[in-house]
């Protein structure tokens, strides 16, 4: 590779390849309604998955008298002309602060290790893998390349993509529970906040209603809260639970947990039901299996709470001592409300991996 220590006049042409694996995260105070610039309206916690992941690997060539990003996708093999287009778009829209990125042409082959429309956010997944690619090449064109970055650019694709830079629990958006947090990048909460042993390891099962894509993309739904008559309201709230969240991560107490988790999901559907328009993205199987779950827990106390993103998929977040019990019960009682049976195995994660280069904490 050809290259100067940093981008200027000197440095005509540099070529590289990045390869990064992000995992997706699943929010449990959840991120609803944003600004312009994704600017998120209220804070939101997350911890990034363990085996749901995205991994994109990049060949790129800088030419620095090259006015406009050039970038060729195949996702799993395939060529996706669309997806290559947002992504033009979207490094384009970076250019006005990071100015080698006009000199880009990327070649970008992008795989999941889970199926599409799983209840999993592969926008997160995706989005994280290629902020990060994007702060590796920006690196060894003399930027600073650190996660911080990374997850910057990962929020301007995808917001909650933002919250996949980091391992284990994540939050992101400005709050007073904890100084270190801003609305531009996400925030590891490692180090920051004694997160109890008893939330070591948590499990998420994955319960897979339906495959169908949602009747509303996330992108509108965030936009119905601009003149929601509970929008304020609910960001009030989720400020609250996320002060909340933190005393039940301390405490370590899994009720309190499972409430405010609980609680979160069914605001966040419920945004939705009094939208206007109104959406309803629940289906009967969703309802069936929050109320098996409570039944579980009251009959057999079982500890096993749910939480829903923006669609009718369930994840049901459980300590590992539970993990046996719940996932005999899953198979025992939930797989005639799955689409074919369907669920997936998943916990807490370690976060991207980079198998190239490293980027500064």
């Amino acid at each position: 590779m050809t290259l100067s220590n940093r981008t200027n006049d000197s440095t005509q042409s540099a070529s590289g390849r990045v390869i990064w694996s992000a995992p997706s995260n699943i929010a449990l105070v959840k991120y609803w309604g944003k600004k312009e610039n994704q600017i998120p309206c209220n804070p939101s916690i997350s911890f990034s998955l363990d085996s749901s992941r995205t991994e994109m690997d990049v060949t790129w060539n800088y030419q620095c008298h090259q006015n406009n990003p050039v970038v060729n996708f195949k996702f799993e093999g395939e060529e996706n002309k669309n997806f290559a287009l947002k992504i033009s778009n979207y490094i384009e829209a970076l250019t006005d602060d990071y100015s080698s990125l006009k000199g880009l042409s990327l070649d970008i082959s992008s795989k999941n290790t889970f199926p599409h429309s799983a209840g999993i956010a592969s926008s997160a997944s995706s989005m994280a893998a290629l902020g990060l690619c994007l702060s590796s090449i920006l690196k060894q064109l003399g930027h600073t390349g650190s996660l911080q970055e990374a997850s910057s650019l990962a929020r301007l694709g995808s917001g909650s993509a933002c919250r996949s830079l980091y391992e284990g629990w994540t939050l992101w958006g400005e709050t007073e529970a904890l100084k270190e947090s801003s609305n531009e990048y996400a925030t590891p909460l490692k180090g920051l906040i004694p997160i109890h042993p008893n939330f070591e390891n948590i499990q998420d099962s994955v319960l897979v209603v339906t495959s169908k894509p949602k009747p509303v993309s996330s992108r509108v739904g965030h936009a119905l809260m601009h003149n929601h008559p509970y929008a304020e309201a609910r960001f009030k709230r989720a400020v609250e639970n996320t002060s909340a969240l933190f005393e039940a991560l301390t405490e370590g107490s899994w009720e309190k947990f499972g409430s405010i988790v609980e609680a979160e999901a069914l605001d966040l559907h419920a945004m939705m039901l009094t939208s206007d328009p109104s959406y309803i993205l629940l289906r009967p199987e969703s309802l069936a299996i929050i109320e098996k779950v409570r039944k579980v827990r009251e009959e057999r106390g079982l500890c096993v709470y749910f939480t829903l993103d923006a669609g009718p998929n369930v994840h049901l977040i459980y300590p590992e001592k539970s993990a046996n019990a719940v996932k005999e019960w899953i198979n025992s009682e939930l797989l005639n409300l799955l689409e074919a049976g369907l669920w997936l195995d998943d916990k807490i994660g370690l976060g991207p991996v980079n198998k190239l280069e490293s980027l500064d904490e």
